[in-house]
């Protein structure tokens, strides 16, 4: 008996999601086309503690602070395209305006299945990659974002 297909369609949640259909918003600064995002991490820092009456010979380990890396966002650089440039101009010294930035996973509807969301980002780095005579590439320009947190929606 020939497969038409319906067996794979009724067993696409068990199918990961591709990494190359997201998009990310940038809070008032609005939704930006990214190339790549990468740094979402968390961490926790470990307490090792050891009591002095203690009759076992090791230490406790237990969490303790979380820490959350930076994001790093790459994308071309386009004409008339300075949203990015203006942001961080805004920040001196203790003035940053931070922005909540959204970053969703999309399916093939184009609808968010997982978002990532970081508390108050604001713009730590932006460098434009090089430029070369004899290349082929494009212009591609990267923007690291600071955060205080992320959380995850479903």
């Amino acid at each position: 008996m020939a497969d038409n297909g319906s067996t794979q369609s009724q067993d696409t949640k068990m199918w990961p999601l591709p990494s190359f259909h997201f998009k990310v918003t940038l809070g008032s600064v609005g939704e930006i086309s990214f190339s790549e995002v990468s740094g979402l991490e968390t961490e926790f820092e470990e307490i090792t503690y050891r009591a002095g009456d203690s009759n076992d010979f090791t230490k406790l380990k237990m969490p303790g602070l979380k820490k959350v890396s930076d994001i790093t966002l790459k994308k071309g650089i386009f004409v008339s395209d300075s949203q990015l440039w203006k942001w961080i101009g805004n920040v001196n010294m203790n003035i940053i305006q931070r922005e909540n930035v959204t970053i969703s996973l999309l399916d093939e509807s184009h609808s968010a299945v997982k978002t990532w969301s970081l508390t108050n980002a604001w713009p730590k780095k932006i460098t434009v990659e090089g430029f070369k005579a004899d290349g082929n590439s494009v212009a591609m320009e990267t923007l690291i974002l600071a955060h205080e947190g992320i959380q995850i929606s479903e």
